[in-house]
Parts: C-alpha cells; structure tokens; sequence
C-alpha cells in the first residue's frame, strides 16, 4: 500500500510461530472466558473480545508496561479500551496478567455489584484506566492522557534525552469503527495530529461489522487517508493467512519505531467472533451471547474439551509472569525515578506537590480582591485570578475552543502548548489551544485529569456546553478535578442572539448527580469560586458574565465563606417579609428591586446562591439559617429556565426567569424584553407576600 507503512502480510499461521509472539494457549484461554462470561450473564459483546483476544494479549504481555500487583504505580502506561462494550476483553486481561480480579469476578460479569460492570469503569475495577461505553470517548481521553504526559515531562525532565525520562509513558488505545463514526474522534484525531503526541497509539479494529450490518452501509471514507491527513502515522495489518488477526504483524508494526513528533494509528484487518464457525463475521455476534450450541463449537474448533471457567494452572502460570515483568519494571522505574529526584530537590519536592494537588499556603491571600461598588464582569474577574492561580500553581493549565480572549482563559506569558516544531510554542506552553472543538476539549481534559496531578480549565460561552456534556457526565462519573469556565451566561450577551444565548443550560446542567454549577454574583464571588473548586476537587463549572456588575458590599471573609457554602444572606434579616433568592449579575437586579419594595415599607431579605449544589451538601441547621420555614414569600431570580427552582421557591414561591429564547439587540434591552427588570422582581415580590398570606 501506499499510505502510511505497509506492514507485511503474515504468511503461516502456525501455531508454533504464533507463539514466538503471544502464547497460544493463553489466546485460547482468553478467547473462551470471555465467551463463558457473556453465556453466563445471557448478555454482553463476545464477538470484538473473542476476535480480538491476540491483540489484548499481545499488548498485555509485551507491549504495555505496568504492574498487576500496583495498577497506580506512576510509571505506567496507560490502556484505553475505547469500545467499552467489549468490557469483557479487558476483564480477561486483567484476570490472567494477575489483577486482583478473579474468576469469580468473571463468573459474575454484568450482575449486580459486580467488579465486572458492563463498561469499564474508573475507580471500580483495578487496571481500569478510564470509563468508557459512549463511543470515542475513549480516544479522545487518551488525547488528553497523552497531553498530560507529554506537558509533565517538559515541566519536570525537559532536559532528559528522547526515551530517557522517567516521564516516558505511551498512552494505547483500543478502538472500533463506533469510536472512528463519533464526530468527537474528528476533533480528537485532528487536536493529537497537530499536538505531534507521539506517545500515544491507537489500534483501530478494523472488522467492517456493526450492530446494523456491514460497515459499507454507513462508511465508505479511507480511514487511514483521514488519519494522515490529521498528521498521524499510519501503518496497517491485514488478516493472517488462517482469517485471524495477524498479531505477528501486528507486533512488527508496534515494536517499529514511528516518525518523531506524530501519533500513531495501526488499523488491524480482523473478523467479529473468529473462530466461531458460524458467528464468525456477523452482526449479530456483536451484542448476543452465541448461544450453547455455536459455544459448544467453538470449543471443538479450539480443541478444548475443559468445561465454562476452566483454566488449565500451565496458562495462569504463563500469562501471570507479567507480574514478574511488571515488577521488575516497576523497581527499575522507582531507581531511576529516586536518582531524578536527587538531581534537583526542589524540582523533586515541587512534583510532589504537583502530584498531590497541594495548594500553596496563602494562595487565598494572593487572589484579586475588589472594593464594593465597583462594575467589574464576572468572566473579567476569573480572568485576573486565573493570572494569580497560575502563578501560584504551576500545575495549572488550560485553554479555550478559540475563545480565549471573550473567555478571559490565557495565561499571560505562559507560551503556548504545542510542539517546538509547529513554531508557536513548545510543549511546556501553558495555554491549550484547543481550537473550535468543544467535545474534544471537555473529553481531553478528563484524560489530563486522569494523567496525574494537573488542575485543568477549559472555557466556551455557556450556550456550547451542550457540545460538552457527553464528556461533562463522564468527568461527573468519575469524580475528575476539571473546570469549565462559561462565560455568556444569559440573554446579557446580546446582540448575538438567540443561537448564543443560554435558557435551559443551568438547569440541564445541575440535573447531572456529581457536578457542582457555580454562578458568581460579582467579582468577588468569582475568585472565592476559583478557590474552592480547586479546593474541592470536583468537577465543576464556572457561569460567567460578560456585562459589568457592581461588587457587593458584603465583607470579602463572609463573601469567601459565603461562596463555600453555596448560598448566604447579603442584605436583609431574617424576619424580613420576603426572601428574594438570586444568582450571578441577577443579585444586583435582586438589589434594584428591593429598593423599591423597601421604599414602599416591605421588608426583604437577599440570598445569593451561586451554587445549589454546594448548599444542598450542607447541613440542615446553616440551610435553615439561610431560608428559614418563615417567611414563606420567596421570589427567584435567574435569566434562565425557571425549571428546577420551584423546591427552593416553595408553595408560596415565585420564579422571575426566562421561559422562552433570547433575541438579538443591546443586553439592557434583550434583558428588558425578556422580563428581567426590577419592576417585575417588585411585583413578584408583592404576589409571593399575597400568596404567603393566603
């Protein structure tokens, strides 16, 4: 062929060659327990694990490097299974290289409180290196593991020699016509090409089979063009002479070494369900158990008569030498990596900082702090902590989908991460440009957060988090430490419309369980919000304005301890008439109008709320401190969907939001159209009072 290198094809299937690469028997062994595992949970995806079963036992035995008996050692790879639905291969993997996952755990694959879950998921099962399932998700979070990587080495061993730091780690990913379909695998492959992240490999299971039939029904692009175009290295693996995966070939293409400075893509020729005899090849092998009758032929092909589970102790005793191999890598990375530390002390103790997320003593004392009255936008006030954070972290790092300047996102002279090739930047650069590829960025900053000990941002206006929220869950799911900084928040942007104005954003986005939105009222409130998140460690995400709102007069330690609880008393006492509860540039709209009611001899209380989430975790005594049972009046303030708020707002409650789409002209005006005056807030004031009443 003529793209990429062409890899030769295999011309004997024997199997005493084969074993030369990966043992026969333990391919065998692979092949049947994951076939026994679907039959036994009567569901599941046999047909890419039986299929693929040499390929995962080659990269388990030869090729990725890491330690059964620690799956957090730090100088490890990083294995991906980007088609998460054949969770089943990994499981297999894990369970004969010496995991502590059992046979038992096989046996009980996709039941209830299983080890064994249907995808793989992070934090659960060990050696699971990511959650995968949503198809290219996986890919595009290797982009992000392997961005880590390369940005950890540049910021801690930039000196080392080409595969001599101890910060060498390749990234392998395992992914399937689905994970190439996804659009996100575009923006993924497209970001890696131009980053040059020649530390990261994907095999692509080339098996022209989905769940619909053959793959020429939905496809007909040249895979390995598109990836070349994207700035890959290709090489491809046709089908052995005997119809199976060519893992001898396979194995020349990966133990080859790729041209500097570009990623790797091996697309590897194979058949779904090989060697079923009559599964071999068809959709339905895909996500079915093959039924008792094709398991018992199997079995004939394979010349096994053993029974489900069995596994004879020569084939365990085989596979399991990797926890030999991994250990002595391990002991021999942990030498290298204690005479690196020796080199530099302060360099060692700051990537123990780094690797621990510590915060620097002071670093509240550091942040911008603003005087009240003064009209600062929220996204302008994330911007200057985010010079202050930066300078105090150096793990901290991030960048925008080509928003950067309207985001407030760039660290000021912190070079751009690119490699020294491109001639922009180097890969110490500190600001990602991620270009107009949202998905890609959110699912990236989830492999970067998984990398190690980063504090990862990255911004877009608020309306394209809906681009975002596959990989929003995922972080969610995971628990991951990143931040989303939106700004635009609400039909205050203007004149660019109803395309870019946000409605039903915060409420979509506070539905997702483990997520925390944070909507600063003023710019005070913003750099507290920067301060906790990267206190809590959470997933979270910053709703910025870009319109100029005034600095409360609230002192700034019951401003910072106001923000860590999610919600605190502004203005007003507690045996007020009303409660107006507000969020972002509203609470100064909340002030307008209680001007008004208190003019006319109505008492008000003001809460700001800039997260529900982070006052829903506190305890019932602050919660009713904050909205006490009386009085019952309370008005909501938020330009945005009033889905959501009628818990806070109770029986004698009323929401002041917008229930329909924005429209383009000047903010003051889009917000008056749409019904954020102080003049509503007034007379929603006065009908909570009439229904409080009764």
């Amino acid at each position: 062929m003529s793209i990429g290198s062409t890899v030769e094809e295999s011309v004997s299937a024997a199997e005493e060659q084969r074993r030369s690469v990966v043992d026969a028997d333990a391919v065998i062994a692979a092949r049947l327990l994951a076939l026994d595992a679907v039959e036994q949970a009567k569901s599941g995806h046999p047909g890419a694990a039986i299929a693929l079963a040499p390929v995962a036992t080659l990269l388990f035995q030869k090729h990725v490097r890491h330690d059964p008996r620690d799956p957090s050692w730090a100088g490890r790879d990083r294995f991906v299974l980007s088609c998460g639905h054949a969770s089943i291969l990994l499981y297999t993997q894990l369970f004969l290289s010496g995991y502590d996952v059992s046979l038992e755990d096989l046996r009980s694959f996709r039941t209830l409180d299983s080890m064994t879950p249907g995808h793989p998921e992070f934090g659960h099962t060990p050696g699971v290196e990511t959650t995968t399932g949503p198809l290219g998700q996986g890919l595009a979070t290797a982009v992000g593991m392997a961005m880590g990587f390369a940005h950890e080495r540049a910021a801690f061993d930039a000196e080392a020699a080409a595969g001599a730091s101890v910060f060498d780690r390749r990234v392998w990913v395992l992914a399937s016509d689905g994970d190439l379909q996804e659009g996100l695998s575009y923006e993924a492959g497209a970001l890696a090409g131009r980053l040059g992240l020649e530390n990261l490999t994907v095999i692509y299971d080339d098996n022209d089979i989905q769940i619909e039939g053959d793959t020429r029904l939905t496809s007909a692009e040249d895979a390995a063009a598109r990836f070349i175009a994207q700035g890959w290295h290709v090489d491809r693996v046709e089908l052995a002479a005997d119809g199976d995966v060519d893992v001898e070939g396979l194995d020349r293409a990966l133990s080859a070494d790729a041209p500097a400075g570009k990623p790797r893509l091996v697309i590897i020729k194979s058949q779904i369900a090989f060697p079923s005899p009559t599964a071999v090849g068809t959709a339905a092998s895909h996500g079915a158990p093959l039924g008792a009758p094709e398991a018992a032929a199997l079995r004939t092909v394979l010349g096994i008569t053993s029974g489900p589970f069995e596994i004879e102790d020569g084939v365990l005793e085989t596979t399991r030498s990797a926890v030999d191999r991994g250990r002595d890598a391990h002991a021999a990375w942990d030498d290298r990596f204690a005479a690196w530390t020796q080199v530099d002390p302060e360099r060692a103790a700051a990537h123990a900082a780094f690797i621990a997320r510590d915060l620097p003593v002071g670093l509240a004392d550091a942040l911008p702090r603003y005087e009240a009255g003064q009209s600062v936008s929220t996204r302008d006030a994330s911007g200057a902590a985010i010079q202050e954070l930066a300078a105090a972290i150096p793990g901290l790092w991030g960048g925008s989908a080509d928003l950067a300047e309207p985001n407030r996102t760039a660290i000021h002279g912190g070079g751009s991460f690119l490699p020294e090739s491109s001639g922009f930047g180097t890969p110490a650069g500190r600001n990602i440009h991620w270009g107009v590829r949202e998905h890609a960025m959110a699912s990236a900053m989830n492999g970067i957060a998984l990398a190690g000990g980063w504090r990862i941002f990255g911004g877009t206006f608020l309306v394209f988090s809906d681009y975002q929220r596959p990989s929003i869950r995922l972080a969610s799911l995971m628990n991951l430490p990143v931040t989303y900084v939106w700004s635009h928040d609400s039909v205050a942007l203007g004149q660019d419309g109803p395309t870019h104005q946000p409605i039903e954003h915060l409420a979509s986005l506070r539905a997702i369980p483990g997520f925390t939105v944070i909507r600063p009222a003023d710019a005070n409130e913003t750099v507290a919000a920067w301060l906790t998140a990267l206190e809590r460690q959470e997933p979270a995400g910053l709703v910025l304005g870009r319109q100029g709102v005034p600095v409360l007069d609230v002192p700034l330690e019951t401003v910072r301890a106001g923000v860590r609880r999610g919600a605190y008393v502004v203005s007003g006492e507690a045996d007020s008439d009303v409660t107006i509860i507000a969020t972002g540039s509203e609470v100064a709209l909340a002030f307008d109008a209680a001007a008004l009611a208190r003019a006319e001899g109505i008492s008000v209380r003001i809460v700001s709320m800039p997260s529900r989430e982070w006052f829903a975790a506190q305890d019932a005594e602050y919660q009713a401190s904050i909205l006490p049972a009386a009085p019952t009046a309370r008005v909501i303030v938020e330009a945005a969907s009033s889905f959501g708020w009628h818990d806070i707002a109770g029986p004698a409650g009323v929401i002041v939001g917008i229930d329909e789409f924005g429209l383009s002209a000047p903010a003051d005006q889009a917000m008056a159209a749409r019904g954020m005056t102080r003049e509503r807030v007034l007379a929603a004031v006065k009908t909570a009072i009439a229904k409080a009443r009764g």
